[in-house]
């Protein structure tokens, strides 16, 4: 996934998001060709948020963000809830300025109330650890000016993406410690929603016993690092998807990465960069947290980016024809256990195929607004 200036897909789930300051997004493959250009004055109007993401991959070990090969039911009707007060939307981002600079393209006012002005995920996703404290910092404190709550993801694991489109991050976990250290020191003192490496978990089926207990020791220290540095932040751990690995088997990964102990863990997140229906995912997680056991306040997050319509049924996850966004992100689902929606991917940013991976597509951008 990504940082700073880039915005990085996930190993196998994650792909892109808003950017931080100068990181580097990661990738996905596959080749779809999304086209059509629905009408405009058939469109809901998204309720703006205020001024102010991997990817979700499928169960092969190779790039960001593989949609499972099996169809899912779609949502029943476009409803977008009204957007949380407390989310933070960064000010700089590359559908924001996309918009800026394109006043009268015909696509602009969709996709600047239906993608633009929506909180979304800041990555860091480039290992550069003489900056990254700076470039947390920046965000979170933007955040706690605005009064906002601000969604981060680190993505920096050695090995990440097993060596996949989203290749890249720390050169081994001794410098991903001390990164997760300069990490947890820009976050203040203020509320921060953490999505925590994703597809580290789901997808380290590449590695072997040994390099995999030690991928999961040192996620869960990048846990108990990042709470203790800041009380007020909340840690999820990678639940990958429901289409992914069945709900015991992920459980036991997680337990084995720390996500069932409060010192670490608040609890999971799924969907990141993936396609699964909000349905699908509530009932996914909510079984995943009852195998994991720990503390009753562990929850989830989920990210509902592009997920409106479901995954596509011939399981294409690069940038595939007739997706939508899904719901608004919001801290307040309704849904017991379900801590919050989010749009960790953000919609419009390319797993590859529409351009260079974690780059904007105006065209990918209009048709998952306007679909």
């Amino acid at each position: 996934m990504a940082a700073a200036a880039w915005v990085v897909v996930a190993v196998g789930t994650a792909t892109g998001m808003m950017s931080a300051l100068d990181d580097g997004r990661g990738a996905q493959q596959a080749k779809p060709e999304v086209t059509s250009s629905p009408r405009l004055e058939q469109l809901p109007v998204v309720p703006s948020a205020s001024a102010t993401p991997t990817k979700s991959a499928s169960p092969t070990p190779s790039s960001s963000t593989k949609a499972s090969p099996s169809p899912t039911r779609t949502e029943q009707k476009r409803q977008p809830a009204a957007v949380s007060a407390l989310l933070y939307r960064q000010s700089g981002s590359r559908v924001l300025d996309w918009v800026r600079a394109h006043p009268d393209d015909p696509r602009t006012p969709v996709i600047e109330s239906r993608i633009a002005d929506q909180p979304a995920a800041v990555w860091f996703a480039d290992y550069t650890p003489a900056t990254i404290t700076s470039r947390v910092r920046a965000v979170t404190s933007d955040a706690a000016a605005q009064g906002r709550v601000p969604v981060v993801v680190p993505y920096a694991i050695p090995g990440r993406d097993c060596g996949g489109a989203s290749k890249g991050g720390a050169p081994d976990l001794a410098a991903y410690d001390a990164w997760i250290d300069s990490f947890a020191a820009g976050l203040g003192s203020g509320e921060v929603v953490v999505v925590l490496e994703p597809d580290s978990i789901a997808q380290s089926g590449c590695l072997s016993d040994r390099a995999r207990a030690d991928r999961f020791a040192s996620l869960a220290r990048a846990g108990r690092v990042l709470k203790a540095a800041d009380p007020k932040a909340r840690v999820y751990y990678d639940a990958g998807h429901s289409g992914w690995n069945p709900a015991a088997q992920q459980a036991a990964l997680l337990k084995e990465a720390g996500a069932a102990s409060a010192a670490s863990s608040d609890g999971i997140f799924s969907n990141v960069s993936n396609f699964q229906t909000t349905p699908d995912e509530i009932a996914y997680d909510r079984q995943v947290l009852t195998a994991l056991g720990g503390p009753a306040s562990l929850g989830a997050v989920i990210d509902t980016s592009r997920n409106g319509n479901g995954a596509p049924a011939d399981g294409e996850w690069c940038d595939p024809a007739g997706r939508r966004i899904g719901r608004a992100p919001t801290l307040s689902t309704g849904e017991a256990r379900i801590d919050a929606y989010l749009w960790v991917k953000l919609p419009g940013e390319s797993d590859g195929c529409k351009g260079a991976p974690g780059t904007f597509s105006p065209s990918y951008a209009y048709d998952l607004a306007s679909s």
